[in-house]
């Protein structure tokens, strides 16, 4: 493969937690190698702890299609149906301009599982990717056809967590 960019579609899933630090991780190791990256959050709203540090660095950036609280799978309110929308739209148009190397659509999983998102459209716009750019695709649920679809998958598993013990929402361990 050599230095050229390989352009893959990784995929962060599982109950467990760090898919989203995972993708975190990656973003920084592309970064030190001069790659040019994007992150967009779905569901999300809150400044997540990696939000405030990302947000600091060049050659990232990072954008917020999601509000501050739990969207209702059952019946999403439709702001949160628009907000993920636009963030797609958002996400389409950084995969497909040649300003990015690598693209983190963190919770893009979830926001299809709810319906947000069509899982078609979502493929549509994986198989439309340029060569080059990698996607990382995070969240519970990842489909099996997304799994088909990805050249990488690791699956998050939840052995134990501080939750289970009644532990709270913690600043800098959760968000």
């Amino acid at each position: 493969m050599g230095n050229e960019k390989p352009g893959l579609v990784m995929v962060f899933t599982g109950d467990g937690k760090g898919k989203t630090t995972a993708a975190v991780g990656q973003a920084v190791r592309a970064l030190g190698h001069g790659y040019r990256v994007f992150m967009i959050h779905f569901m999300k709203g809150r400044d997540y702890g990696e939000f405030l540090a990302l947000a600091k660095m060049p050659d990232l950036t990072i954008v917020r299609a999601g509000r501050d609280c739990f969207v209702n799978r059952n019946k999403p309110d439709p702001m949160d149906v628009d907000l993920a929308r636009d963030g797609f739209k958002k996400a389409e148009k950084a995969i497909k301009s040649s300003d990015y190397d690598l693209v983190i659509l963190d919770e893009i999983n979830v926001a299809v599982d709810y319906g947000l998102i069509a899982e078609e459209e979502l493929f549509n716009l994986l198989e439309g990717k340029p060569d080059g750019v990698t996607v990382i695709l995070t969240g519970r649920g990842a489909t099996a056809g997304l799994v088909k679809r990805a050249d990488m998958v690791s699956e998050i598993l939840a052995i134990k967590h501080h939750y289970d013990q009644g532990a709270d929402c913690l600043p800098g361990i959760e968000y």
